[in-house]
Parts: C-alpha cells; sequence; structure tokens
C-alpha cells in the first residue's frame, strides 16, 4: 500500500479546487463597519491570539494568527494599521525563542528504522512512519528587546490576571521581547494603541494549564491569592472574574494599582468564550487501550504477541489475583492478543492498596521486591474510555522510568503511567467546572457593556462531531483518521492551537458575531486559501 501521507501531499495542491467556490460581494462598495470602528484594533488574549501553532510562534505561522486575518478584513471598511510582535530574525521559521521554547512540529513521513538500519514494517507490511516530530534546526529568535506596543498584544503562556501585571516580561520571554519597559503590562501596552475595537480571548491558560500538564496542579478554587499560584495551576473562578472585569472595564486593582479597561475609551469589541479541552485533539488523539501485539499504525503501541503472553503471566495475572482478594479485581484484566489493551495508570484517587499488595507479594518476592512492587501498584488501574491520555504522553508509552529496574521498566506496559500523562475523570471534572465559571463571567462582563460574544467553546466543541463552514467543507479534530482528513483538521500539531486554516474558520466565526451585533457587512475568509498541517517528506 502506498504512503498514506506521500498520497496525500501530492493531493494537496489540487484540494481547494474540489471544494465549493466560497462567494463574497465583489465590489468593496457592499461592505460596513455597521456601528464599529476598526481605524485601531487591538488583540489582547495568550497563545490563540498571538498567532502560536505547531508548538511554538513561527514567523510565517504569525501571520496567519486570527488577529492578523481580521485587520485584513477590517481594512475593507476603514480599518488602520495592525502591528505584531516583530519575528525578522526567525530566519529559518522554526519559531521559538533561543533557550526558552521548542522550534515547530511537523509531521515527517521517513519511515522508522531499526539500529540496522532496516525499514519497520506494520501488520499490513506497511512502513511505520516517524510521524510528529521537532523540525530539525536551532531557533534564530532572541530576546533582543523590541520595547514597542503593538496591536497584536496576545502573549503565549499569560492567564487571566497575567495580563495586569507589572514586570511581567521577566517571567515570560514572549512578552520580554516587546514590553515597552521593565515595570510595563499587557493590558497597557495595549491602550497605548488608543483601540476603538478589540478582541479579548483571554483565560484558557487559567485552566488549560491544569490540563495539559495532566492535573499535576492544583485547584485553587476558594483561594483569591495570586502569589501563592503555580504555573499548572487552576484559577479561582471569582478571582478570573475579578480580573476579567478589571481588563474590560478598569477600575483599582489592590495589588496592582489603577487599571485602564479595554472600553475605556467607547470602544467596541468582541470576547471570546473558553473551549473545553474535550473539544480539542490533545486529549483525544492517543486512545486509552493503545498496547497491541502488532502495529496497526497510528497512534497504536506494538508490543508483540510473545510479551502479552508472558505479562499475563508474570505480572497482569499475579496481580489482578492478588487485587481480587482485596476487592479490587476490576482495577487489572488480562491483555489480548486480538484489539487494543488499556494502559496502565497510576489513579491518585483510588485506596491505596500498597501495604496489603506488599504482603501479598513477599512469600514470593521476598520483603524489598515486594514492598516495592506494592509502592508501585497501590492506586494503579488500567485505564478506561472515560481517561484522556495526553498527546505527549504518545512518546512516553514503553519508555523507562528514571531508576525504575527491568521487568519493571516500561510506562503504561509494565510500570503505571503518572499523574502528569493523564487526565483523570475528577481532574476532568475540575476542568469542566472551572470552565464553565469562566464562561459565565466572560458573558455577563460582555453584557455589561454590550460586547459581542464570540462562543468559542461551542464552535470548538462542535469539531468532535464536524463541522460545516461556510465554504461547505467538514472540518473535525480528528487528526489522521483517514483519507483526505489531514486536509481538514483545523488543529496545528501540538494538539491545542488551530492551524492556519483553524485560524481562518475562527476568523470567521468572529466576524459573523461583528456583523450580527454591530450591523457590519464584513468579507469572510475562504479557509481552503490557507494551510493546514505541515507534512515533510523529511526532517532534514
Amino acid at each position: 500500500m502506498k504512503n498514506k501521507f506521500i498520497y496525500l501531499a501530492i493531493l494537496a495542491a489540487g484540494f481547494a479546487s474540489c471544494e465549493p467556490e466560497f462567494d463574497n460581494p465583489v465590489s468593496t462598495d457592499d461592505y460596513s463597519a455597521g456601528e464599529a470602528d476598526f481605524s485601531s484594533y487591538v488583540a489582547v488574549g495568550n497563545s490563540l491570539t498571538a498567532g502560536y501553532m505547531d508548538g511554538t510562534v513561527y514567523k510565517s505561522g504569525q501571520e496567519n494568527s486570527f488577529p492578523n486575518l481580521l485587520a485584513k478584513q477590517f481594512s475593507v471598511v476603514g480599518g488602520g494599521a495592525f502591528t505584531q510582535p516583530s519575528y525578522e530574525d526567525d530566519v529559518n521559521n522554526l519559531g521559538g525563542i533561543a533557550g526558552f521554547s521548542s522550534t515547530r512540529l511537523i509531521i515527517n513521513t521517513e519511515p522508522k528504522t531499526d539500529g540496522s538500519g532496516n525499514i519497520l514494517l506494520d501488520c499490513n507490511g506497511n512502513p511505520i512512519l516517524k510521524g510528529l516530530q521537532p523540525i530539525a534546526g536551532t531557533s534564530t529568535v532572541t530576546l533582543a528587546p523590541q520595547a514597542t506596543a503593538y496591536n497584536n498584544m496576545g502573549v503565549p503562556g499569560a492567564k487571566s490576571f497575567h495580563l495586569l501585571l507589572p514586570g511581567y516580561g521577566s517571567l515570560n520571554p514572549y512578552y520580554a521581547r516587546h514590553a515597552t519597559s521593565s515595570t510595563s503590562t499587557v493590558l497597557g501596552d495595549a491602550m497605548m494603541k488608543n483601540p476603538t475595537f478589540f478582541t479579548n480571548w483571554i483565560g484558557a491558560n487559567d485552566v488549560l494549564a491544569y490540563a495539559t500538564s495532566g492535573g499535576i496542579g492544583v485547584n485553587q478554587t476558594g483561594n483569591s491569592n495570586i502569589a501563592t499560584y503555580g504555573m499548572n495551576d487552576i484559577t479561582d473562578p471569582q478571582t478570573f472574574a475579578f480580573h476579567y472585569n478589571l481588563i474590560i472595564n478598569g477600575g483599582t486593582h489592590p495589588s496592582f494599582g489603577p487599571v485602564t479597561g479595554l472600553t475605556a475609551n467607547g470602544a467596541k469589541g468582541v470576547v471570546a468564550t473558553i473551549p473545553s479541552v474535550t473539544s480539542i485533539p490533545f486529549f483525544t488523539t492517543v486512545p486509552y487501550n493503545p498496547l497491541t501485539a502488532c502495529s496497526l499504525g497510528g497512534n497504536n503501541q506494538a508490543i508483540g504477541e510473545a510479551t502479552i503472553n508472558a505479562l499475563n503471566a508474570q505480572l497482569y495475572g499475579p496481580l489482578k489475583q492478588a487485587l481480587t482478594a482485596f476487592n479490587a479485581g476490576s482495577r487489572i484484566d488480562l491483555l489480548v492478543t486480538t484489539g487494543g489493551n488499556p494502559l496502565l495508570i497510576k489513579d491518585e484517587t483510588l485506596p491505596d492498596l500498597s501495604a496489603q499488595l506488599t504482603a501479598a507479594f513477599t512469600p514470593t518476592l521476598g520483603a524489598s521486591t515486594a514492598a516495592f512492587y506494592g509502592s508501585v501498584f497501590g492506586q494503579a488501574r488500567q485505564a478506561t474510555a472515560s481517561d484522556l491520555v495526553l498527546l505527549t504522553t504518545s512518546s512516553v508509552i514503553g519508555t523507562a522510568p528514571a531508576g525504575v529496574p527491568a521487568p519493571l521498566d516500561k510506562y503504561g506496559i509494565t510500570y503505571p503511567l503518572q499523574d502528569q500523562h493523564i487526565l483523570i475523570p475528577s481532574e476532568q471534572t475540575a476542568i469542566a467546572t472551572a470552565t464553565a465559571a469562566y464562561n459565565n463571567a466572560i458573558v455577563s462582563v460582555a453584557a455589561s457593556k454590550d460586547l459581542a460574544v464570540a462562543d468559542m467553546n461551542t464552535i470548538l466543541n462542535k469539531l468532535v462531531s464536524g463541522l460545516r463552514a461556510d465554504n461547505g467543507t467538514l472540518y473535525t479534530a480528528n487528526y489522521f483518521n483517514s483519507g483526505t482528513t489531514e486536509f481538514k483538521v483545523l488543529f496545528s500539531l501540538d494538539g491545542v492551537h488551530p492551524n492556519a486554516r483553524g485560524y481562518s474558520v475562527i476568523s470567521n466565526e468572529i466576524i459573523k458575531v461583528i456583523n450580527s451585533h454591530y450591523k457590519a457587512n464584513l468579507p469572510l475568509l475562504n479557509p481552503n486559501d490557507y494551510p493546514g498541517i505541515h507534512i515533510l517528506a523529511s526532517n532534514n
């Protein structure tokens, strides 16, 4: 069978021509700004606003940030100049910041080989691709200060309260590159542009950082002291609402002092809600049961029939027998040689049976080894469809945990994946609860100023079952499922941020909200005019 990705690369050139024609009025006289004034458009937010994709910000990717795409449409009805942080030093288009963040991700279609150079094949005799990788090369982007206020003030990594934090550049290298001073704030720099119109899509990191870390942070609900927060914590919903209100309406912060809000000069704008993590591929790409006897391609992990039989006899069988004696036999089932098997994970919400397992294994393993087994499997279970496996965990499965000897030295197979690798149901509930509270606050604050709301939570959730865009194309959140799916995926390869085509769809959703709320008539974009995911035949 032909290499799927090479075949798709050939199709890519003609893909747009196969889609329905995207119509807009020909004459610019048909367009209008309605009740809005786009002469000075400013965008505030985080990485979703900055044009982050494929794991970083890079020069050509940033050009397709949704604020930059919007600004081009605004220009038709009197919109002014729109500036973004300079990436002219990104000469090789790898992005990142030297010494701080990684370069962008690609799909590498070269076949994998063993140590002898032999091409590895799957069950059907097809080459196994190398897959998702950082692109070869070294970032040329530096922290050379730009000290410039830009129209696009999206800062990767920023949480709601970070927009108001004086000197935030000392904590965030992305903002450090263009902060106007050592004590400036993101919002303060944005207001230097005297916005007449704005977009505000902040808040995702207030919960997303917890989610993408596997829930290793702390749910700070009930704690308003942001000075005690860690980078992976969930922001207290009331604290979020307080800071969000200041960003829009201004006021006085008890620690930071006076704040000038985005609407201070009568500016109109659009605020965007926060999407649910279950709608993004970072949490839906890797299955909970990827362990198979033979490689089937995609995201499964072949461990071999002989290994499965050995694991059942030497680990899973004895472990299930011991757990059954303690009324916990449902935590583990034997592996099968046909179909997929679930990953082995640690669930910190389970009763800890370390002592019981240590006692049960001591007669056969000896006291020291039994104690180790007890500590490893005391809260272990197999994953279920209710668990979400992080996209980054795919590269961890089967690798050796630090300091763990054979035969337990394979993550997810003989050694449980840890908290940072999986989102268990209780963590998902905490995320969903916080997200709902944030979105309620966003809608409420928007209503207080009669601002338009782009419900990105609803839009991105539709991608799970399929979102039919205005050009007639059905887009999904499903990575690499079949046929031309790769060119209908709106997410970049980091699984969190849209690709250029995705940002164009987001821009259209915002434009439709503007047209409706502010009685404007702005032209829509054709998503097929923008690139999708990056597939390269070689990573040299």
